[in-house]
């Protein structure tokens, strides 16, 4: 008996981490600033329970605060406090909006990259949190040294070794302690060379391709849309990889530039900066999300 109720009290925690962790998730940020409100928000915050710690006459933004203080503590933490904790420390920390820029479930390959972050050159970061499985680490990591000139991988205490022995040694290998504390284990290689020009021709849109033809002055093939990827992907053949590296990085912080965002994300909670930047939100809408946060959480639970 007092096993099954073990079990029973690790499935419902289990649930309400889980709610917990949805509340950041794009599905929830795009309905809170498409309508002023997510119905889905109403949900989660019922599953999670989280309503049982906060005083009602508080504000949907001190409820984010509040989930993401229960996402840190290490039992709990999701694949997104470990991007919260790079936005915050990495981007925002040692870079800017100004001058780098982040992108988030970036594909590469039959990957996708959790954050890469883009300045004077292109870095990206694989998480592999307490929850995470390892399996796929090998293949991800051979993929973003294809594209990108700096490979991490960051990680929680319980992965620390297994990742050092298995990832090559130009690989980064980061820590996210139990106190939210990013330290460098082993620093990552910047090695644009060792990436291929066709692998970083496939993780980008055409119209970035032809950017970046132009800015390292090719020609930018005129002919039929049929034909348009095909000739592209010739001429991406004949440029050397540190170069198509280095353009790549400039075109893409012009084409996912996030500085129009720094307004925004100063009126939101600092626990939503990593959903917002990593999400495509229309202008319009920055206001009625700033609005939805602000709405007291007895309201918000009327939202479903």
């Amino acid at each position: 008996m007092i096993v099954r109720q073990t079990k029973a009290m690790k499935q419902t925690e289990e649930i309400e981490a889980s709610a917990v962790a949805r509340l950041f998730s794009s599905s929830v940020l795009k309905e809170l600033a498409k309508k002023g409100k997510s119905p889905l928000f109403a949900r989660l915050l019922n599953e999670s329970r989280l309503l049982e710690q906060s005083n009602s006459s508080e504000l949907v933004f001190d409820l984010f605060e509040d989930a993401f203080t229960f996402l840190k503590h290490k039992h709990y933490r999701h694949e997104y406090i470990y991007k919260a904790a790079l936005t915050e420390k990495v981007l925002l920390g040692t870079h800017s909006l100004q001058t780098a820029s982040m992108m988030s479930e970036f594909r590469v390959g039959t990957c996708k990259a959790d954050i890469v972050i883009l300045n004077g050159t292109g870095t990206v970061y694989e998480i592999k949190s307490e929850r995470d499985s390892l399996s796929r680490l090998e293949k991800q990591v051979a993929a973003y040294s294809n594209v990108f000139a700096t490979v991490n991988v960051i990680v929680g205490e319980n992965h620390l070794k297994a990742v050092l022995d298995s990832v090559p040694d130009d690989v980064g290998v980061l820590k996210l302690s139990d106190r939210y504390q990013i330290s460098t284990i082993r620093e990552g290689v910047d090695a644009p060379s060792r990436t291929d020009s066709i692998s970083i021709f496939d993780s980008i849109s055409l119209h970035e391709a032809e950017a970046i033809l132009k800015d390292l002055d090719f020609d930018v093939p005129k002919v039929p849309n049929t034909l348009r990827y095909q000739e592209l992907r010739k001429r991406f053949a004949k440029i050397e990889p540190a170069a198509a590296h280095i353009s790549m990085v400039r075109t893409l912080k012009k084409t996912r530039n996030l500085a129009p965002l720094g307004a925004l994300i100063d009126e939101l909670p600092s626990s939503l900066h990593s959903a917002v930047l990593s999400s495509r939100l229309r202008k319009q809408d920055h206001k009625r999300l700033v609005e939805a946060v602000k709405t007291p959480i007895c309201k918000a639970v009327a939202w479903a």
